[in-house]
């Protein structure tokens, strides 16, 4: 089986997240997308996030009636700050049999250079790069990337939770499964 992992803090998860990773299944020979949750991104400020658990919640709610998609916690039993090359050998040994592959947006990859062991990374994992407006690849360090156009939407994870300390709507924003538990427990208010 060949699986995208599409890694993301989903903080909170939104229909830009969902909308890629269906593209990827529908337009790749990928056979299953995993929604990697980091409980913390070493290039992110931790404070800034909502606790890992609710987060994982609503991924799972998001995509639940997907059984093309899983979501995994398997950082969460990493150590910290999350590393992706540590969790690309974690699941190796766990999973010998499933092959792998990263799907990921030009302005992560753009910071790929900074990243633990990424030289592993872009030696042994295909990448598949979707373009990401304001952001070119220029320096591709050795990786093998497969570019895919996918749908482009001006959604962010940040714009969401700043709409919501406005007090404003998301509606439309994220899948209604998560607007409801995002309603009903009060998160990203503060």
């Amino acid at each position: 089986m060949k699986v995208g992992l599409f890694f993301g803090s989903f903080n909170p998860i939104h229909i830009g997240h969902l909308i890629i990773a269906n593209h990827f299944l529908n337009e790749t020979d990928l056979d299953r997308a995993w929604m990697v949750i980091s409980p913390h991104n070493p290039l992110k400020a931790e404070q800034s996030l909502l606790n890992e658990y609710d987060r994982l919640h609503l991924v799972r709610l998001a995509t639940e009636n997907d059984n093309r998609i899983r979501v995994s916690d398997i950082e969460f039993s990493l150590s910290r700050p999350s590393y992706t090359s540590d969790t690309l050998v974690h699941l190796q040994e766990k999973y010998p049999t499933h092959e792998w592959a990263i799907i990921m947006g030009a302005d992560s990859f753009q910071n790929i250079h900074r990243w633990k062991n990424y030289t592993f990374i872009t030696k042994h994992f295909p990448i598949y790069l979707y373009d990401r407006p304001g952001h070119t690849i220029e320096e591709t360090h050795g990786a093998n990337i497969k570019r895919l156009e996918a749908p482009q939407l001006p959604i962010s994870a940040t714009q969401i939770r700043a709409l919501l300390r406005a007090g404003k709507s998301i509606r439309y924003l994220v899948p209604d499964k998560v607007l409801e538990e995002i309603e009903r427990g009060g998160y990203y208010k503060k």
